[in-house]
């Protein structure tokens, strides 16, 4: 069977969902284990510090090099980069197990993080590449619930191998040589003339800078307002609502998780029929009416109730904004794109939690006032859809054609 009679199925696009639980695992899979590397380093100095940052410093990786990663994809090729950066992601991940100093294991995390980007950025290329309109649009929004759901099992895992020690929960960076296998044996390098004729570009067209550098700073909007209650959550129910026990803690955390799946399934049935303005409206709107009403729950059953509306939303804005960008770039230059999206995207956890500080501070270190002030930027946010959405119908009307579907 020749390339050009290739055709990707459900196989491929599993198979492509997989690498996204390596920038889950990259945080995750450790959090268990953190107490026991401080009690392990306590001699270094800084090290209240620099534990920490061996925990996000994947993350910041990757919000700092995906537009590198993109030009890497686009260059190399995309399955080759994805298989590669998974094989590098296997060896690097576990290698803390044998590593004795604490310098060295970050330099480790480092070269995860960048291998996190390669991954991150080559799969959901590939998507793109694979498959084409309601077909991208319900893998791109299973990429999200596949992160959100794996993040509740990788914390398990994490909690199961810190049994055996600290070092015990890298083991389960090995897990990644599977999934490069797997794409080895089932999937194949896309080629340009393998896209169909209504979303071929010449090999040559420019980069579309005008749509997506717009797309990639409302990501980062985005990503600050989406990450807010899954770092926050803990605080919330500890502080206000004197929650503190720690099994409750994770299950409240889970609930958040599921949601967040819950609302890209919610995506995939209903508002991917709409136009992208409409999406954002939705999501957005969900977003800040649940942070403002958050910050009038007496109790924490109706505080979860507007935890699971907030986190439903979030599900919803991910795969609109993805979709969205996806939908805009040429194959020459979607790897470039991606990983343009995917900073922006990215920078929003570390902007989320920078920006909650900032608002507390500024409020008397009053959490739900903050959020509070979240959610109205969300129906700003949501409101500029709205107005976008109206105005591109009437222009859309005026001349006669009828507006797509994105």
């Amino acid at each position: 069977m020749t390339v050009t009679e290739r055709h990707a199925g459900t196989l491929q696009g599993v198979l492509l969902l997989l690498p996204i639980t390596m920038a889950v695992m990259g945080l995750i899979v450790l959090v268990p284990v953190l107490p026991g590397m401080m009690a392990h380093f306590h001699d270094v100095p800084g090290v209240e510090y620099l534990v920490p940052l061996m925990l996000t410093l994947p993350a910041l990786c990757v919000a700092v090099l995906s537009p590198v990663a993109g030009v890497v994809v686009d260059f190399f090729g995309r399955r080759t980069t994805c298989i590669s950066a998974l094989v590098v992601y296997t060896f690097v991940g576990i290698m803390p197990i044998f590593l004795q100093s604490l310098t060295a294991i970050i330099i480790s995390r480092a070269v995860l993080g960048a291998m996190e980007a390669l991954i991150v950025i080559s799969s959901t290329t590939l998507i793109g590449d694979y498959f084409h309109g309601r077909e991208r649009e319900k893998w791109l929004a299973n990429q999200t619930a596949v992160a959100s759901i794996s993040s509740i099992f990788l914390a398990l895992l994490g909690g199961a191998l810190g049994t055996f020690g600290w070092r015990g929960a890298f083991a389960a960076y090995g897990f990644s040589i599977v999934f490069a296998i797997g794409l080895l044996l089932w999937t194949w390098e896309p080629r340009r003339h393998d896209e169909p004729v209504a979303h071929a570009a010449a090999p040559d067209a420019p980069f579309p800078w005008a749509t997506i550098v717009p797309i990639s700073v409302l990501a980062v909007f985005g990503g600050t307002m989406f990450f807010p209650m899954q770092i926050q959550v803990s605080n919330m129910l500890s502080d206000y609502y004197a929650i503190r026990s720690t099994s409750a803690l994770g299950l409240f955390s889970g609930l958040a998780g599921l949601s967040v799946a819950g609302g890209t399934l919610l995506y995939r049935r209903f508002t991917a029929r709409l136009m992208t303005p409409a999406q954002l409206m939705i999501a957005f709107g969900l977003l800040g009416l649940s942070y403002i009403l958050m910050n009038h729950a007496a109790t924490p059953v109706s505080f979860t109730a507007w935890l699971i509306i907030n986190q439903i939303g979030s599900g919803m804005l991910l795969p609109a904004l993805v979709v969205w960008a996806m939908a805009r770039l040429p194959f020459a230059v979607r790897g470039r794109g991606t990983g343009l999206f995917m900073s922006g995207w990215w920078l929003g956890q570390p902007l989320s939690s920078q920006a909650v500080a900032f608002l507390r501070a500024h409020n008397g270190g009053n959490l739900p006032a903050t959020l509070q002030m979240l959610g109205i930027a969300c129906l700003v946010a949501a409101a500029v859809a709205a107005i976008s959405g109206r105005r591109g119908s009437t222009q859309t009307g005026a001349t006669g054609t009828m507006p797509g579907a994105h």
